[in-house]
């Protein structure tokens, strides 16, 4: 049997990542429904942590200690702590179609804090893709940043956003350690940063009582946590930040369709007008290997 090469082990584990993701946001929107928001965060990554941490232990990764560990520590206070929170709090008010449409503008960021911070050159190729695919989310959702938007629900998910694209970028930056190890003790330090935050905001710490909020809980832990995190580092370790970064172009399409079956967002014919522009901004940005030089 032909065996993946690097490049197209990454592109599966990017397909994968996008397929799995896609679901987070409507399950977000299940758990707040009778959870508070900071505390269903917490159970989520408390809970996808424990499950690492045994995975560490069958594949017997070694800890990580020194600045390993402080990096892998920083990358889950930003990445699973600070925009969990905001995002969380943001789906509150917001549909989930609507919240990854925002949150597709992950890419551009990473490109443009990578550019700023001297991991990568400024690619033109790579600007245009992510306008343009944001574009076509735009219009798959039928929704632009405008006054109808809760504002600070708005600015919520602008944050977790600008979060998330630090954490990405943060991570070239660091030793590399296996993305099983590094989710594991990011999972752990965003769930103990989650629950704090949720102390001081007087959440009722609960369990959930409806199925539904289980079943919701049962995939972000499995899919949406371990499973998707794990692929996404796996891809970052092979790509850049910024195209790696191209998969929140992806994950609105899956995202939007679940929405409106399982959570009533309206679903439009727009769907048919913005999945090529979006598909045309990823092969861009993210998928075309650019020309060498002469």
């Amino acid at each position: 049997m032909r065996r993946l090469t690097t490049d197209q082990a990454a592109l599966a584990a990017f397909a994968a990542a996008a397929l799995l993701a896609g679901g987070n946001a409507v399950g977000v929107r299940f758990s707040n429904r009778e959870l508070a928001p900071l505390w269903g965060a917490a159970l989520r990554f408390g809970a996808a942590s424990i499950v690492l941490f045994v995975l560490m232990a069958v594949l017997r990764l070694s800890f990580p200690r020194g600045k390993a560990l402080r990096g892998a520590v920083l990358f889950g206070a930003l990445n699973f702590g600070v925009t969990s929170a905001l995002v969380y709090y943001a789906l509150v008010r917001l549909h989930a179609g609507i919240g990854q449409t925002i949150l597709s503008l992950v890419p551009l960021a990473t490109l443009l804090l990578a550019v700023s911070q001297g991991l990568e050159r400024f690619r033109t190729a790579a600007a245009v893709g992510t306008v343009l695919a944001a574009a076509g989310v735009a219009v798959v959702s039928g929704a632009t940043p405008n006054g109808s938007f809760p504002v600070l629900s708005f600015l919520a998910l602008l944050g977790g956003m600008l979060s998330f694209a630090q954490a990405t970028v943060l991570v070239r930056r660091l030793p590399r350690l296996h993305p099983v190890t590094t989710n594991a003790v990011g999972m752990c330090a965003g769930s103990v940063l989650l629950l704090v935050g949720s102390l001081a905001a007087g959440d009722t710490w609960r369990l959930p009582v409806r199925a539904a909020t289980w079943w919701a809980l049962a995939y972000l832990v499995v899919a949406g946590s371990v499973l998707t995190f794990v692929l996404f580092l796996f891809v970052v370790h092979r790509w850049s930040a910024s195209r790696a970064a191209y998969v929140f172009v992806v994950i609105p399409v899956v995202t939007i369709v679940l929405s409106a079956r399982l959570d009533d967002e309206p679903l439009t014919a727009s769907l048919l007008m913005g999945t090529p522009l979006i598909l045309a901004g990823v092969y861009l940005g993210a998928l075309r290997r650019p020309r060498p030089h002469v």
